[in-house]
């Protein structure tokens, strides 16, 4: 059967160009809809078991375990391109967290290649089958997947990423993620609009992977016209067209070289020179450079000898010459004469040339610490072969020790800062090395900037270092991002340390002994503290906002006007702490032991305290609002004027406990009475329906107030 060909008039062209904008606009927006709906469901796909993952990470009745390392290398990964703070350390998790958060991970990319596939393969992922879009190549047929991936790899993802975050790295919006993200929209969106090209507008991805983007409705009716001759002529003709024009693109390079073969040879014999020459050039520098290095090493090697004979018992010289040997010495900066003096300082009696060795191996500075450590370590397992009697022998590598003690003092004390970047004083005796003697040696580097020293199991009890950084900007200079420097403090003692005012953001500090030390006012926020022993240390005005301090142990400790918001404090002891005005919003606090702890005026609200052992605490004037209390002991705890408004007590144990306020002591001037606007307020609202242990006058307090019982009236 032959379909009628129907002239069109002027005005009919009109209306069909009119026609096939709006139809341009409409595929338009349901190429834009269809990618949204793509872009949605792989979101939710990872967003789902991530808040899943969450919500159990909050219970407190699963077992926690150790983060999956595939999780901890991708957020490493992920951190580093956009200087994130990266989580380090041990990070301790409920069980089906780990799980609930690899398909967090897995879903997404899963996903996103199954839609390629179909992309691939049919033309049209199911977004795009609802919506009646399609993409087609060439011949319009569906693409394949080579030429899905670089369409959608390359062209929709790569190129605008690419280009939006190399504006983003090297503008003022550097580190804001937020802006980075908007960025990324504008051109990703800006892309997808498309550039002019011969056949009409086109995306960049289109263009790059030789697809187009058609209305599935349309196309199909075309095919169903396909039986017109003239139609399938041209359609013929155009595919020719674009076949010729792609072959030839691709034998456009070879038929130059064919055409050009002696200018081809000039340009490989040139290259080839070129790479000859530079070859034999770079082979000379590395030559000259190994000479020097050996002369310089052979003349250090004379000089050494000749300044080792001076400085031998029976050379004669005089103490000043002696003096000026070991100086010289110390400016030679070489490997055999930094150990040299290492073991003079040890050896040495006479105090003016032990004064010298010391400035001599300042001299040499952080280049000296390795050499310095390793006798440290000698020197303590000698001191400690000789026992804890105070003997002759004892005082004598006692003294030995705190030569060595002082001049790693000195070195760190003179070359703070990027200088001793990564200086290793691992296991190192700077602390206090007895219980007798004379006299003992106490490490001080107060306001200096430690940041990137490794103080690992290293003892430095009763140091100071007050108002010094542990933590410091990377080579971007910026604070927060992936290439901050920090040093290494797990696993140290610390006992009696003077911390006050010190910045430890985000510095590790697992299972470190802080037992008695003073952190007043100290930047702890975003720190590692896992099993940390934090007994009777002084925290008041510490800043500890989204610390891990997960089983560590605060019994004793005074957390007066201290910042926890946010915090992780999951089976923490912290039995007769002092946490008055302490702020502790939004922090994780289930399991924790707070038996006997004064928390007058403290800031819980929607904190998690459930399974918490609140016993015998006192709560006056406590803000506890929307905070979770399932299952939470609170027997013979002072809650008079507590604000429980909004907060889930099921299960609590309120045996003994105060609900009723009772007349503030004048005297009692710690204690801020809440605005609550009246008394009433404190339980107005809270369910006390599945609480245990209610005595008559509790229920009669809590009816009367305008809480919520199944016994009120």
């Amino acid at each position: 059967m032959t379909l009628p060909i129907v002239r069109r008039t002027s005005n009919q062209s009109g209306q069909s160009k009119k026609s096939e904008r709006a139809n341009s606009l409409l595929l338009a927006s349901r190429r834009f809809a269809a990618w949204a709906a793509e872009i949605t469901l792989v979101v939710t796909s990872g967003l789902i078991p991530f808040g899943i993952g969450v919500y159990a990470n909050s219970r407190s009745d699963l077992n926690r375990v150790p983060l999956n390392p595939v999780l901890v290398v991708t957020e490493r990964a992920i951190a580093r391109p956009l200087a994130l703070p990266v989580s380090y350390g041990i990070r301790n998790v409920a069980w089906p967290t780990n799980i609930l958060w690899t398909i967090a991970l897995l879903a997404p990319v899963t996903l996103s290649w199954w839609q390629l596939y179909l992309l691939a393969k049919t033309g049209s992922t199911i977004p795009k089958r609802w919506l009646k879009v399609r993409v087609v190549n060439e011949q319009g047929k569906p693409p394949g997947l080579g030429a899905v991936v670089i369409r959608e790899g390359v062209g929709r993802w790569t190129v605008p990423i690419s280009i939006a975050y190399l504006l983003w790295r090297y503008s003022f919006a550097f580190p804001n993620l937020g802006l980075f993200t908007f960025l990324s929209l504008l051109i990703i969106v800006g892309e997808g609009i498309g550039l002019p090209s011969r056949r009409g507008r086109r995306a960049l991805h289109d263009q790059l992977a030789g697809t187009y983007t058609i209305d599935a409705v349309l196309a199909s009716n075309k095919q169903a016209q396909s039986a017109d001759g003239n139609d399938q002529a041209e359609e013929k003709q155009e595919g020719e067209e674009f076949a010729a024009v792609e072959t030839s693109q691709s034998h456009n390079l070879w038929r130059r070289i064919q055409q050009n073969p002696n200018l081809t040879l000039f340009g490989v014999g040139l290259t080839s020179m070129t790479a000859v020459l530079a070859t034999l050039i770079g082979t000379q520098v590395y030559i000259q450079i190994q000479q020097s290095q050996r002369a310089t090493q052979q003349i250090n090697s004379q000089q050494f000898l000749e300044l080792v004979k001076q400085l031998t018992p029976n050379s004669g010289a005089t103490n000043e010459q002696r003096q000026s040997a070991i100086l010289a010495m110390g400016g030679l900066n070489d490997p055999q004469s930094t150990k040299f003096l290492a073991d003079l300082l040890v050896s040495e009696t006479n105090p003016s040339l032990l004064d010298t060795i010391q400035q001599a191996l300042t001299t040499v500075g952080p280049q000296a610490i390795p050499e310095l450590k390793n006798k440290n370590q000698f020197l303590v397992s000698e001191l400690e072969s000789v026992g804890g009697t105070a003997t002759k022998e004892r005082e004598l590598r006692q003294g030995r020790l705190q030569r060595n003690q002082r001049t790693i003092n000195k070195i760190l004390s003179v070359y703070s800062g990027k200088k001793i970047e990564g200086v290793d004083l691992s296991s190192t005796q700077l602390g206090q090395s007895g219980t007798s003697g004379s006299s003992y040696f106490n490490l001080v580097l107060d306001n200096l900037d430690l940041s990137g020293v490794k103080f690992k199991s290293a003892n430095l009890n009763q140091a100071s270092f007050k108002g010094s950084r542990f933590r410091g900007v990377g080579e971007d200079g910026r604070w927060d991002t992936y290439d901050d420097v920090m040093a290494d403090l797990s696993q140290a003692q610390l006992q009696q340390a003077n911390l006050t005012d010190a910045n430890l953001s985000r510095v590790l500090m697992n299972r470190i002994d802080l037992s008695r030390a003073t952190l007043n006012r100290a930047n702890l926020s975003n720190a590692r503290l896992y099993d940390a022993k934090l007994n009777s240390t002084q925290l008041v005005g510490a800043d500890l906002r989204n610390a891990v301090l997960e089983k560590a142990s605060l019994t004793g400790a005074d957390l007066g006007d201290a910042k926890l918001n946010e915090a992780n404090l999951y089976a923490a002891r912290l039995g007769r702490a002092t946490a008055i005005g302490t702020q502790l919003s939004f922090a994780n606090l289930t399991n924790t032991d707070w038996q006997g702890a004064d928390l007058s005026g403290a800031y819980l609200d929607r904190a998690n305290l459930s399974n918490a052992n609140l016993s015998a605490t006192r709560l006056a004037g406590a803000v506890l609002r929307s905070a979770q209390m399932e299952n939470v002991n609170l027997q013979n705890a002072d809650l008079s004027l507590a604000d429980l408004r909004g907060a889930n007590v099921a299960g609590a144990d309120f045996k003994g406990a105060i609900l009723a306020p009772s007349k503030q002591d004048p005297a009692d001037q710690f204690v801020q009475t809440p605005d609550l606007g009246s008394v009433s307020a404190v339980v107005q609202g809270v369910d006390f329906s599945q609480a245990k242990n209610l005595d008559a006058k509790q229920l009669a307090y809590i009816c009367t107030q305008g809480g919520i019982h199944p016994r009120c009236p």
